[in-house]
């Protein structure tokens, strides 16, 4: 049960990434949240599966720190790109191109989805104003971009408890899947700040599917036109979209180290 793994980061979200097409290893529920745990584990936000495919170059394949599959990772994405190089990926959420570039690397990610039924919610309602609210924070636009989201836009980003708000938004009944959290203050029409409280892994240093998510909403509403650059608490992404194409995610992303492990010190 001995294999090697990747550390890899894309502006400070972590991951452990395991190449299961050279080494093999069974994962699990129980698994994953293992090998996250940042004091008896290796430690990561989320944990990278690479497998063979059918339909792609390779599968990705993607849990989070508490343990649950997802269907997408923007910024896991990139880091592949480092790792192996230009590809087509099959994923949950659908196939995407990656490819390492002088920024790092650049993903396409597919053409977002708007429909309720799409993030999805619970029960009809309009995604580009939705008519809910948290305390101060109002009618967001939810998009799915391989993975669900929705955008809430501040005056003021630092005035929002994104700690305390960021998991209530998130396991609200509105969203059976549960739902990642984009709070984002416009800077001007080509910048955004933004901090998500992603689905599963908590407050993150940048989330790229985010990024990606909160450009693509503040470009429909008209707030924005792009390429927007969206800054994160861990960096920067920039990030391309026009009505019908496919979202491009561009930005670094970090080879940490090797090791290796003896997976079956974390459980079954």
């Amino acid at each position: 049960m001995t294999g090697r793994f990747h550390k890899m980061h894309g502006l400070g979200n972590d991951f452990v990434v395991i190449d299961a097409r050279v080494d093999a290893v069974a994962m699990t529920v129980s698994r994953a949240r293992a090998i996250a745990d940042r004091c008896t584990g290796i430690g990561c936000d989320q944990l990278i599966m690479v497998e063979p495919s059918d339909s792609a170059d390779a599968t990705m394949r993607i849990w989070n720190h508490d343990g649950s599959e997802v269907e997408a990772c923007g910024n896991a994405m990139r880091a592949l790109a480092v790792l192996i190089g230009k590809a087509t990926l099959a994923t949950k959420g659908g196939n995407v191109q990656i490819a390492p570039d002088d920024s790092g690397a650049t993903v396409e990610i597919g053409a977002p989805r708007f429909g309720w039924q799409d993030i999805p919610l619970a029960y009809a309602m309009d995604t580009a104003a939705m008519p809910v609210g948290w305390e101060q924070l109002e009618s967001p636009m939810a998009v799915n971009v391989g993975n669900p989201h929705v955008v809430f836009f501040v005056e003021d980003l630092d005035a929002v408890d994104v700690e305390r708000l960021g998991p209530q938004i998130e396991t609200d009944a509105l969203f059976p899947q549960r739902i990642n959290v984009n709070i984002a203050q416009m800077v001007d029409a080509g910048h955004i700040q933004l901090r998500t409280w992603e689905r599963g892994a908590g407050l993150t240093l940048a989330c790229g599917t985010g990024a990606c998510a909160t450009a693509v909403a503040a470009i429909r509403s008209r707030k924005a036109t792009g390429p927007v650059e969206v800054a994160m608490t861990g960096g920067t992404l920039t990030i391309d979209w026009r009505d019908g194409e496919p979202i491009r995610m561009t930005g670094p992303a970090t080879h940490v180290f090797t090791g290796e492990a003896d997976w079956s010190r974390f459980g079954a």
